[in-house]
């Protein structure tokens, strides 16, 4: 059992092979020998649907296992990427260093740095200026933000004009292979994960779903004005583990 789970919750698998006992680190273990981006999003969602409580917050919906598990998708991931609407809901703010990762991160930083979509640069200022050095925060946003936002946002972040007024996913991950930013996480919210599935750049989806009814006024894991779009997915696993199912989906 890896350290990361050694003393919590146990994880079972359901398929494609039964097992009682497994590491989910070894599970969601990013493709070896990436030379592209690999996008990987994690969301959760209710029994019915749902992708948030009724505070509007992820939450509500979230158990041990599935904190468990962001922790180690965070660990493995060489960045975090979120829309400007998630970053503020859910209280966003630069990646904290863990003792679980050392494994997790042999040979790169320490932590991850937080990437954010957004075009008003409405972010809470400790996620531009408490980062560190090794992972500041790289802000995407567009060549008609506000001017004087985007320069204040310069002086302790990496922002990164990806688009004339909408941000395009394509140039947000060519801007992260540039900077060797290829197992890329991104944490939602729907609207941004829509315009990545729109554009068939997703390459992974894992999805946690959990045992609560929240009815129709929740939104779905994927939402907003993207094009209408389908895509079929290749399911790898199915955990389980105190009741939350965890589905990892591969693009086809």
């Amino acid at each position: 059992m890896n350290s990361v789970t050694a003393t919590g919750p146990r994880f079972r698998a359901l398929l494609p092979t039964p097992s009682a006992d497994i590491d989910p680190s070894a599970a969601y273990a990013y493709p070896a020998d990436l030379d592209r981006p690999w996008l990987r999003a994690n969301m959760v969602a209710s029994a019915d649907g749902g992708a948030w409580g009724p505070s509007g917050r992820t939450a509500e919906l979230s158990a041990p296992p599935d904190r468990i598990l962001m922790s180690i998708l965070r660990g493995q991931a060489d960045v975090v990427l979120a829309g400007a609407a998630t970053a503020r809901i859910e209280g966003y703010r630069p990646v904290r260093p863990r003792e679980v990762w050392k494994e997790l991160r042999a040979g790169r930083t320490a932590t991850p740095p937080v990437a954010v979509v957004t075009r008003s640069l409405d972010l809470h200022p400790d996620l531009l200026a408490d980062a560190p050095d090794h992972a500041r925060t790289i802000v995407f946003t567009t060549e008609s933000a506000p001017a004087d936002k985007r320069r204040a946002a310069a002086r302790t972040a990496d922002v990164v004009v990806a688009g004339e007024d909408t941000v395009r996913p394509e140039e947000i991950l060519v801007a992260l292979a540039d900077r060797g930013l290829f197992r890329v996480l991104t944490e939602g919210g729907p609207h941004l994960l829509a315009e990545f599935t729109a554009a068939g750049l997703l390459d992974e989806l894992c999805l946690t779903i959990s045992p609560h009814l929240l009815g129709p006024a929740a939104s779905r894991i994927v939402a907003g004005d993207a094009p209408s779009h389908t895509h079929d997915l290749r399911l790898g696993h199915l955990l389980e583990s105190d009741g939350t199912l965890f589905a990892r989906y591969t693009r086809i």
